[in-house]
């Protein structure tokens, strides 16, 4: 039996949230390292808002910077309902 198979889902959750601490404590330059995800997103995100590519350029940009937003602020919302279901209730 592996070290990994022994171990609880928590202890695996545990083990995997260090290793991403350390890393990126390694990491000197976090924005480049960051960037291929950043870049992804925003072509995902181009291909919805503008799939024909009909949009001026500065339309678009103004369209995909929106959808960037749209897309952060669904992430928090997430967030606050994930920590309101995580509360214990009285």
């Amino acid at each position: 039996m592996s070290v990994y198979e022994s171990m609880t889902p928590g202890q695996r959750a545990l083990r995997a949230r260090l290793a991403s601490h350390e890393s990126w404590a390694r990491t000197p330059n976090r924005r480049a390292r960051a960037r291929p995800g950043f870049d992804g997103l925003r072509a995902r995100l181009a291909a919805e808002v503008d799939p024909g590519g009909r949009m001026s350029p500065a339309d678009r940009a103004k369209a995909i910077e929106n959808a960037v937003s749209a897309h952060f602020s669904r992430l928090a919302m997430r967030a606050v309902a994930a920590k309101k279901a995580a509360k214990p209730k009285p």
